[in-house]
């Protein structure tokens, strides 16, 4: 999503911006920890004021991670945002985590923090906020895109459907750790195919992330 917002000629994009505060604030050992932290702003109530400042281009899109949302700033202090919430079902990202030799527990993927963000905003809103399942998009994502442009208020761009391989400016330290498919990608690939095998331990994850997934998805966009 965040390749496919970035491709639109009136967006610009900001990666993953409290990841170091977050691994400052919690000491968590993660891949490439000491580069992030060097490489960011690592005070919460910076990075919040630098997110809500003049915009640098029509749309800034800020890709968030919800387990990243554990310091002191709180939802309040991004209201100004419209907010719209990627979900992906769990045993695919714990397969990913995998993948890179990542082991992880049901806060670390954060689903219960954004189900909680998503009740928020649907408070305030007066109605639910845009959800989109990954595996909606990557099934229909004219359609999908298109849906989501038009909950936030923005005209789709097929711009979004395609971009030029490669690293961009606006990607985050860990890119070389974590992107290595973003990197090549050129697209949205079509479907994600069997679901992955899991073993005990992260089953046991997964069932803990499940039912805050099926809420959210619950509330998803549907093509057309």
């Amino acid at each position: 999503m965040m390749r496919s917002f970035g491709a639109r000629a009136d967006t610009v994009v900001s990666d993953e911006p409290f990841y170091g505060a977050y691994l400052k604030h919690t000491g968590e050992d993660q891949p490439m920890k000491e580069a992030v932290i060097a490489s960011m702003d690592c005070d919460w109530h910076n990075v919040a004021q630098a997110l809500s400042g003049p915009a640098p281009a029509p749309i800034w899109y800020q890709k968030h991670m919800a387990h990243h949302m554990v310091g002191p700033v709180d939802f309040a202090d991004l209201s100004g945002f419209r907010h719209a919430f990627l979900i992906r079902a769990p045993e695919r990202v714990i397969a990913s985590y995998a993948a890179k030799r990542v082991t992880v527990t049901a806060a670390d993927l954060g689903y219960a923090r954004q189900r909680d963000w998503f009740d928020r905003e649907a408070e305030r809103l007066g109605q639910a906020p845009a959800v989109v399942d990954s595996a909606d998009v990557l099934g229909d994502p004219r359609a999908v895109l298109a849906a989501l442009c038009a909950a936030l208020g923005i005209g789709f761009d097929p711009a979004m459907l395609h971009w030029a391989p490669g690293p961009r400016q606006s990607d985050g330290v860990w890119a070389s750790h974590w992107y290595g498919r973003v990197l090549e990608s050129t697209g949205f690939e079509a479907g994600e195919g069997p679901a992955p095998v899991l073993d005990a331990a992260a089953e046991k994850v997964r069932d803990a992330c499940r039912p805050h997934y099926d809420y959210l998805a619950g509330h998803r966009l549907r093509a057309g």
